[in-house]
């Protein structure tokens, strides 16, 4: 994308007087007018100037986590949970880079965030200084667009097109890189609020009324349609919408993993979960449909499995979203439109008209009824599942749920049924491992009034455990759930179904105790080895103000199912012990 941005000649911000600062100064006075609450970071020396403009500004609010990655995550909590702009702050050199897997995180999710990092001098740049890297080259596939300032002046504009870029369009990632002698240099600072204008750029595409109008003319001759629920209904906060216009249409749906709560899971056209570890019910209804309507979802592997082999009676495939490089980039379209969903759907509600589904909905019943989600229960172990189950009765699916990445990750989407959006936060295009624990950290701080339970393997736990020290400092409530398998537990399974059991690296004998780990940081720990300790840890856990770990000691051997092996098709599901 280039850089080249045009200024309207829409008059500059005149409510504020222009003040002499300095670019730190401005920075942080930017980051207050585009309504930022909080920032995570991690000081160095090309950021002090920075940092020590924190000093003088007692309106601006950082938080100091223990690793840049913990900071990035954190801010992606934050921007995941609220729908604000997740803002996060690093050094240059190895600071910058601890945080290239948060960036691609977000990139590949579609979260708005601004990453600030810091540079050596300008006079530095391209020697191969102490702490240099040349960030903005590395991070280039991964950002939505990068700024490296040249000119303290140009500060609070850069900010405020960080900030719309970041929100407007398929949302994401946007990087600012300020030398360290820039943010020292002076500039006059003035609210900046012109108009943003990039060529090329189209932030919101027009409703295309005659697409959206073929659209539902084929609900209408449609015998078996069924809507595809993506992350993009989250992203444009459609739920309402797509809600009233599933009420209108009575068109079944199914979602993807970033979907969830984009349609409440009670609803009783409501499938739950599709693709590779989806259930019987959802899978069945996109191999059966007659007509695909994906909103706001990508088509991943993940969810299409074997290309081929995906939605094979499907006389018609309907794919909308706001980003135009995804229409037909691995499903081929019959109607493509690109748009805003929430838009989409209002213009579409005012012309819908029923569909012939109702048949087909009772044929999807039945498939629910006898292949529901199901595990073999214990009194005397801890199903995974069954902490599932406990956490979603105890919080009435009103929860934000933060994972990591693996089997817990894949039990959470299956069996806590979430009742809105913005309710699970998860990794799911990067599958980042770390991710979960340090987002949950945001997204209490975002949502202060809301239970934040972090869920995680015993694996993914170790990679970001040192934030556990900014939950004491701050008192920050977030219940840490570890699911403790002792192994690598996705591995495990994915060796044990598809490399004839030859287990290999996969034992994370070794590991702390937890419990241990969490009182070393001040926090409260827990352990329960059986469901009567289970149900008795958790409910002290939630009785307790403050931020509490919750160790739960689950069967080595437990599998994830249903499963979709690679290279296979969603109707060719393995069941388990329930075949």
């Amino acid at each position: 994308m280039e850089q080249t941005i045009q200024k309207t000649q829409a008059t500059q911000a005149t409510e504020t007087k222009q003040t002499w600062m300095t670019g730190s100064e401005a920075l942080l006075q930017g980051l207050l007018d585009e309504g930022v609450d909080t920032v995570f970071g991690y000081p160095g020396g090309s950021a002090l100037y920075i940092y020590d403009a924190m000093t003088r500004n007692a309106e601006f609010k950082h938080i100091l986590t223990r690793h840049e990655q913990g900071a990035v995550h954190a801010a992606d909590g934050y921007a995941r949970s609220t729908g604000k702009v997740g803002v996060c702050i690093a050094t240059s050199g190895p600071g910058a880079t601890n945080l290239i897997t948060g960036i691609a995180t977000a990139h590949m999710d579609s979260i708005p965030m601004v990453i600030i990092t810091a540079n050596v001098m300008t006079s530095l740049i391209g020697t191969d200084a102490f702490q240099e890297a040349d960030i903005i080259s590395i991070t280039m596939p991964i950002t939505k667009h990068s700024f490296s300032v040249r000119d303290a002046a140009d500060i609070p504009r850069i900010l405020h097109e960080a900030f719309y870029l970041a929100t407007t369009g398929r949302k994401g990632p946007v990087l600012i890189d300020i030398p360290k002698d820039i943010s020292n240099a002076k500039l006059l600072y003035e609210t900046y609020k012109a108009e943003v204008q990039l060529r090329g750029y189209v932030s919101k595409p027009a409703l295309d009324n005659e697409k959206i109008e073929q659209w539902l003319e084929a609900i209408t001759e449609a015998k078996r349609p069924i809507i595809i629920a993506g992350g993009g209904i989250v992203h444009s906060n459609a739920s309402d919408e797509l809600i009233q216009f599933v009420n209108q249409t009575q068109v079944p749906v199914v979602a993807t993993l970033h979907g969830l709560g984009g349609f409440p899971s009670g609803h009783e056209l409501g499938l739950g979960m599709a693709g590779h570890h989806g259930n019987f019910a959802a899978n069945m209804a996109i191999q059966q449909a007659d007509l695909i309507i994906s909103l706001g979802s990508r088509f991943d592997d993940r969810l299409t499995m074997k290309v081929d082999g995906f939605a094979p009676q499907a006389r018609r495939i309907v794919h909308i979203d706001i980003d135009p490089a995804e229409i037909g980039k691995i499903i081929n379209a019959d109607i493509g439109i690109v748009g805003d969903l929430k838009d989409i759907l209002a213009y579409a509600s005012t012309k819908a008209k029923p569909s012939k589904a109702a048949g087909w909905m009772d044929q999807l019943r039945q498939y629910r009824s006898q292949h529901p989600l199901r595990y073999n229960d214990s009194d005397t172990e801890v199903k995974p599942q069954f902490v599932l189950e406990m956490i979603h009765e105890a919080s009435h699916g009103d929860a934000i749920i933060t994972t990591d990445v693996g089997q817990h990750q894949m039990w959470t989407a299956q069996f806590y049924k979430f009742n809105h959006p913005r309710s699970l936060l998860t990794s799911g295009g990067l599958g980042t491992m770390g991710f979960g624990f340090p987002a949950a950290i945001g997204a209490q701080i975002g949502n202060p009034d809301r239970l934040v339970v972090s869920i995680n393997g015993d694996g993914g736990m170790q990679m970001c455990a040192q934030e556990m020290a900014i939950c004491a400092v701050h008192q920050i409530p977030v219940k840490i759930v570890v699911l403790n398998n002792r192994v690598l537990g996705m591995v495990r399974q994915q060796q044990e179904l598809m490399y004839e059991n030859r287990l290999s690296q996969i034992d994370l004998a070794g590991s702390p105790d937890f419990v241990k780990l969490a009182e070393a940081y001040g926090l409260k720990g827990l352990r329960a080895s059986n469901k009567e300790e289970a149900i008795a840890a958790w409910k002290e856990a939630i009785e307790t103000p403050g931020p509490v770990l919750v160790e739960f000691m689950i069967p080595m051997d437990e599998n994830v199912y249903p499963m979709v092996l690679g290279g296979t098709a969603l109707d060719e599901m393995l069941l388990g012990d329930f075949e």
